[in-house]
């Protein structure tokens, strides 16, 4: 069975993008915020209502423009955990190469047990200069994007590999010592810490958190996940072939924001790299592809929804990261008409527009040689109304899905697990 996974994107509405200059910086203007958000709050519910398997939210920060606005989705995850039934709840995701590892695992925590297990958590590495390399700025954070240097590169994934150890250690062990330039647990590693209430934590603590000096040498976070489970782990990725094994060696859920062909390929590796470690699964399972949709009941209509939904944030958001890296489908002309970008979002090859059926028949294609366990719909809300957005998780939810269902015989690998 393929699992939908609704990953929300949130955009701050504009009519047009004179509008979107006129009220400058849209990303804080309050109103229309408080309308996206409590938006949201109307999707996840009918996503819950749907059947949906998961909804999640991404972190994005300083995003003045009005674009991605998602600065806090543990906040969201907790509301959102309260209004729903079933439908799991989680962060796609934290942005290890930033964040503090155990304000993530406690944080993480405790929403496994608002939530009783209905929970998820992505890793993200982080690909935006702006906002990576300012609240990354305690750890030496910088992006990682195609235009970045290999140094910059290797200290980023440097950086998100030990951060996102250190949040597992934080969920499975009873008490956590750690010494790297990046961390010391406890500060300073060698001295300890002189504890005042020493005493009580000998008795009451962990095994080992105090020396017979009354010294801390270990830590122990708190709380333990819900019932002392991980929760499913998903990690961000692209183009890199060594995030797709560091994933199957760990028995994480790999995102794949690539192509057909290219997911294809990296699911392949994950197979084979997760049966080193005695992991025996079938091809596609425990992966998850990424994909935007816009369907209309013409192909005419459903580019006229990428006019009014996408093309913005396609020509003032994601073209720029397109010139980064590089790539030859990037337009230099800011003064294009936002017609002109209707093409190039429909040339990504993450992005599927058409009708219902036509998209359909592409994914079982695709499928049929790939069979991934998750399909992710990240929708552009609210640049694209509410009613649109709960209309395409209908149509994918109750006439494409249960044509790729049918293509995925297997246990799902939260079962096996």
């Amino acid at each position: 069975m393929v699992n939908l996974l609704v990953n929300l994107y949130p955009v701050i509405p504009a009519k047009d993008e004179e509008e979107r200059e006129q009220l400058r910086p849209i990303g804080r203007h309050s109103g229309r915020y408080n309308s996206v958000v409590h938006g949201m709050t109307d999707i996840v519910k009918a996503a819950d209502s749907m059947g949906v398997w998961g909804v999640g939210c991404i972190e994005h920060h300083f995003h003045s423009e009005g674009y991605e606005v998602g600065p806090s989705p543990g906040v969201l995850n907790a509301y959102w955990a309260a209004i729903t039934e079933n439908v799991r709840v989680g962060a796609l995701g934290y942005v290890m190469s930033t964040q503090n590892p155990f304000r993530v695992a406690e944080e993480t925590a405790i929403l496994s047990h608002l939530t009783k297990g209905r929970y998820f958590v992505g890793f993200a590495r982080g690909f935006q200069d702006r906002w990576t390399d300012v609240i990354g700025q305690h750890l030496g954070a910088c992006a990682t994007h195609d235009g970045a240097t290999a140094a910059e590169d290797q200290r980023n994934r440097d950086i998100w590999t030990e951060q996102v150890e250190l949040v597992i250690d934080c969920w499975t062990k009873e008490s956590i010592e750690h010494n790297t330039p990046l961390w010391q647990v406890p500060c300073p590693y060698e001295d300890g810490i002189k504890w005042w209430m020493s005493d009580s934590t000998a008795r009451l603590g962990a095994k080992d958190e105090v020396d017979s000096e009354g010294v801390v040498r270990r830590v122990s976070v708190v709380p333990a996940p819900y019932e002392n489970k991980i929760p499913q782990v998903f990690v961000a990725m692209a183009g890199s072939e060594e995030s797709v094994k560091y994933a199957a060696h760990r028995g994480y859920s790999p995102l794949y924001f690539s192509s057909i062909e290219r997911t294809a390929e990296f699911a392949k590796i994950y197979q084979k790299e997760a049966k080193k470690v005695g992991r025996n699964l079938s091809l596609g399972q425990n992966c998850a592809g990424v994909r935007w949709f816009a369907i209309g009941d013409t192909e005419k209509e459903a580019r006229e929804k990428v006019l009014h939904h996408d093309a913005d944030i396609t020509k003032n958001f994601y073209s720029h990261f397109r010139k980064v890296a590089g790539r030859a489908d990037s337009q230099d002309n800011a003064n294009a008409p936002l017609e002109s970008w209707v093409d190039a979002f429909c040339q990504n090859p993450q992005n599927m527009v058409g009708t219902v059926s036509s998209i359909r028949d592409e994914l079982v294609k695709a499928w049929k040689d790939n069979p991934l366990e998750y399909l992710c719909y990240i929708p552009h809300f609210a640049q694209q109304p509410k009613e649109d957005v709960i209309e395409t998780i209908r149509l994918i939810q109750e006439e494409i899905k249960p044509a790729l269902d049918e293509l995925t015989q297997y246990e799902s690998y939260e079962e096996c697990a």
